[in-house]
């Protein structure tokens, strides 16, 4: 593993107690960054904190709430002193369904976790770099938010919101010390699968060249970088990590 120079630095990763999180949560730490996990799952929180070690902390909050929000963003600077970074990783699959057949209490609860909540940890901190002039977002996309998959259009539609926020947010705080990136990651195999039926996780591997899914691992190496001060000419950027599905 290469090592990144983040000491001194302190990060949120919300959905950081498991999967994606975590493994980037796991890699900013082992750079030197102090790292505060955001998630609803206490037990899973509690555990992941722990694993870190000292000098981390873990704030169980649920991101689509914006009183929740707000009041983690105060009880994160009150620990960590401030916030360098923001890694936006959690999200849902929602059911594996046709538009036409897709519950709207289903579609509601993906855009409030993985759109509203990107909106709202990303409005809560951007002000707050702001004020620093300094910070670096990196909010998870996934390679469906730019192709559309069948039977995921709630998933598909919240993801392409991320992006168009990213790149929103981005070219407004352009002139500030803050860049705000995403990652577009094509299927990663974690808890997140449950969520899926074979017949979808079957057609999402199909698509990648590679042949193969990725790894935590290998996101977290490309999200750590973007949280670095090296990144500092991308900004309302999109970078891929789909095993060549992408081809924009």
């Amino acid at each position: 593993m290469n090592q990144l120079d983040m000491k001194g630095r302190a990060a949120v990763v919300t959905g950081g107690a498991a999967g994606i999180g975590l493994a980037i949560a796991t890699r900013l730490a082992a750079s030197g960054a102090r790292v505060c996990l955001w998630d609803r799952d206490r037990a899973a929180l509690e555990t992941a904190s722990q694993a870190l070690g000292a000098g981390h902390q873990g704030f169980a909050l649920d991101v689509a709430s914006e009183k929740e929000v707000a009041a983690a963003t105060d009880a994160t600077l009150k620990a960590l002193g401030r916030i360098d970074i923001l890694v936006c990783s959690a999200g849902i699959t929602g059911p594996n369904a046709t538009l036409i057949d897709y519950p709207l209490a289903d579609w509601q609860q993906v855009m409030d976790i993985n759109l509203t909540g990107v909106f709202l940890c990303n409005r809560a901190i951007a002000a707050k770099m702001r004020d620093a002039d300094y910070g670096r977002i990196v909010n998870i996309a996934s390679i469906a938010g730019k192709e559309g998959n069948p039977n995921a259009s709630a998933y598909s539609v919240s993801k392409a919101g991320v992006i168009a926020l990213t790149k929103s947010l981005g070219k407004e705080l352009a002139r500030t010390g803050v860049r705000v990136n995403c990652v577009t990651p094509a299927a990663v195999r974690t808890g997140m699968f449950g969520q899926m039926t074979q017949a979808h996780i079957d057609f999402m591997l199909s698509k990648i060249p590679l042949g193969r899914f990725g790894t935590i691992e290998e996101i977290a190496a490309m999200v750590a970088w973007l949280c670095t001060d090296e990144c500092s000419f991308s900004t309302g950027a999109v970078f891929d990590l789909s095993g060549g599905r992408a081809v924009y």
